[in-house]
């Protein structure tokens, strides 16, 4: 079962999700929050798999959850999909820097928001299908803070490889075919990448490659 915390200021919202994905057979609704500190402290209580987590809340918002769930050695194992009503929103790269495992708009299909949740708690990440690269890579070349390129130096040329089509929007099975490489083997190199960067999912790896430079936007067509 995966167990999911919604945190949104409007209790419509909330219980629109919690009605949508408690319908399911293998999602749960544990808790909600109307705000950032109430996210976190629920989050420290009940160890979700999962957080839907609204960017823009009153006091405490989604950002500085985010931050301070990511930030809590204990809440490793939460994945946060941050909830947002516009796509260019300028907070969303941040929260992806900050450990966010990627992001929906609110009005998204009902089928999406719960294959969301299925992901994310998978391990995987996800990009709301209205947010394009180039939009991500915009805000990586606006972000704060760039990681030195050196950062790099511990992956292999391979993992190098890999990585940047990772940050391209390539499925393991997309790299496989294209570097000519089974979809397993494609899965290790991404593993490997990601453990040596302490990135916590894939979301997190194409967030390294733009501020390294690894990555550009528009550079595979």
């Amino acid at each position: 079962m995966i167990r999911v915390l919604v945190a949104d200021d409007q209790a419509l919202v909330r219980g629109g999700f919690k009605a949508l994905l408690d319908a399911r057979d293998d999602i749960e609704v544990v808790g909600e929050a109307a705000d950032g500190a109430e996210a976190v402290s629920l989050a420290k209580t009940l160890l979700p798999d999962v957080v839907l987590m609204d960017i823009r809340m009153p006091g405490s918002d989604g950002l500085e959850a985010t931050r301070q769930i990511t930030a809590e050695p204990r809440l490793a194992g939460v994945r946060i999909v941050i909830l947002t009503t516009f796509e260019l929103d300028e907070y969303l790269f941040e929260a992806l820097r900050s450990g966010a495992s990627g992001f929906l708009v609110k009005d998204t299909e009902p089928v999406e928001l719960v294959n969301a949740v299925r992901v994310v708690a998978d391990g995987g990440s996800l990009i709301s299908p209205g947010m394009t690269k180039r939009l991500i890579a915009e805000f990586a070349s606006r972000s704060k803070e760039p990681r030195p390129a050196n950062q790099l130096g511990a992956l292999t040329d391979r993992e190098r490889e890999v990585m940047a089509l990772v940050a391209g929007g390539l499925s393991n099975e997309e790299i496989a075919e294209r570097l000519y490489m089974s979809p397993a083997t494609a899965r290790t190199h991404v593993s490997r990448a990601m453990t040596k960067l302490g990135a916590r999912d894939r979301a997190q790896l194409v967030v390294i490659a733009y501020e390294t430079g690894l990555a550009r936007p528009g550079w595979l067509a």
